[in-house]
């Protein structure tokens, strides 16, 4: 059924899935932001700790500046707004499938389970032993980025395979035209 909407012609905001495009130029934003936010828990994380040496106590920074900091991040945006920053610039919101926010469990479950975007590609990475290469980890980093992106072209909805498996889904927030038959 339709979208009902106020003005004849325009579909309702938050019935449709932004496109890949804009959702990865979100994706994008959001890594030049989580940037600030991973580098000042690192900062706190240092001075806190009395870390003088990079490699004292690193896993524990990365643990806490890496994860823990951005986990804290999207799962607080999520379910209060269903959007951080870029989101909202974006003009995409985060719901669960029958529109409702969601709820900081769904949330902490969808930031675990969008871990996907990274995790196998770093797998690969370390299985073929280019860990201690930058290039050949970035390289590894970005195509498995991208073919997971590209996996959403195979979903009926467009949607993530992440918000598939989490009950969520990304929505459009701006009235689009509707095209015409």
């Amino acid at each position: 059924m339709p979208a009902l909407s106020a003005q004849p012609g325009i579909e309702a905001p938050g019935t449709n899935t932004p496109g890949l495009r804009r959702r990865l130029a979100c994706f994008l934003y959001e890594g030049v932001l989580l940037f600030g936010v991973v580098f000042f828990c690192a900062l706190v994380y240092s001075v806190l700790t009395d870390q003088r040496n990079a490699m004292v106590g690193r896993h524990g920074m990365l643990l806490t500046a890496f994860v823990l900091a951005p986990g804290i991040y999207f799962v607080w945006y999520w379910s209060q707004t269903g959007q951080t920053l870029p989101m909202q610039t974006w003009q995409i919101q985060l719901q669960t499938t029958d529109g409702q926010r969601l709820t900081r469990g769904r949330a902490l479950l969808r930031y675990v389970a969008a871990w996907v975007w990274f995790l196998p590609a770093l797998a690969f990475a370390w299985l073929a032993g280019w860990h201690d290469s930058g290039t050949r980890l970035a390289a590894a980093l970005c195509t498995g980025i991208v073919l997971y992106a590209l996996s959403s072209r195979l979903h009926p909805r467009r949607q993530f395979w992440h918000d598939a498996l989490c009950g969520t889904r990304l929505v459009d927030t701006r009235a689009i035209p509707k095209r015409r038959a």
